[in-house]
């Protein structure tokens, strides 16, 4: 059967946002191959006309995450001052939706430490998209030089990075909102 043009990078595109779902939602070994191929309508011996290996699944999935959740966050902040950017992305990465929806948001409150054990293979290409997400921040942090804003960069994600953990962790509604507000005026307040 003949394809249109573009059918296979469609489909290498679907495959990859079904992975980077399911690897934010279930971490890196619920992400099976099989599972991911299956949702794509596809066998799992079709995989390996897309990627090398589960690595380069994992790598390439996890590449789209930081790509969604850095335009996600560049969008919040459209409408606010240069200098008021930051406030921005605090509310909405601090926000209800993203804490009760792991499969949409940043790569590293939904995996940070699956990743920290992770292997060589699937370590450098994650250290490459955590820099060019930290890249894409900077120009919206406080501060005025570069280390300034390098610096808040970290204590700020660091902070609601870990505010996301904790608050997904909580069964209860109201303790996980108690936990991203305190965490939201914190930081609003500190920079």
């Amino acid at each position: 059967m003949r394809y249109q043009p573009g059918h296979k990078v469609q489909v290498h595109r679907k495959i990859l946002e079904d992975a980077s779902r399911r690897v934010r939602a279930e971490g890196i070994t619920g992400a099976a191959v099989s599972s991911v191929m299956r949702d794509a309508g596809l066998t799992h011996g079709g995989f390996y006309k897309h990627f090398g290996s589960k690595d380069d699944l994992l790598a390439e999935s996890l590449s789209a995450a930081f790509q969604e959740i850095a335009d996600r966050l560049t969008q919040a902040v459209v409408k606010s001052p240069p200098e008021t950017a930051w406030k921005s992305i605090v509310k909405a990465y601090l926000s209800a939706a993203h804490c009760e929806h792991a499969e949409l948001g940043c790569p590293l409150a939904a995996l940070a430490s699956e990743l920290a054990r992770a292997g060589p293979s699937v370590k450098a290409p994650i250290r490459r998209d955590l820099i060019k997400y930290k890249n894409r921040m900077l120009p919206l942090m406080p501060g005025r030089r570069v280390f300034d804003k390098e610096r808040a960069f970290f204590a700020i994600f660091s902070t609601m990075i870990g505010a996301i953990a904790i608050a997904r962790i909580l069964p209860d509604e109201a303790a996980r909102a108690r936990v991203l507000a305190s965490t939201r005026d914190f930081l609003l307040r500190s920079f």
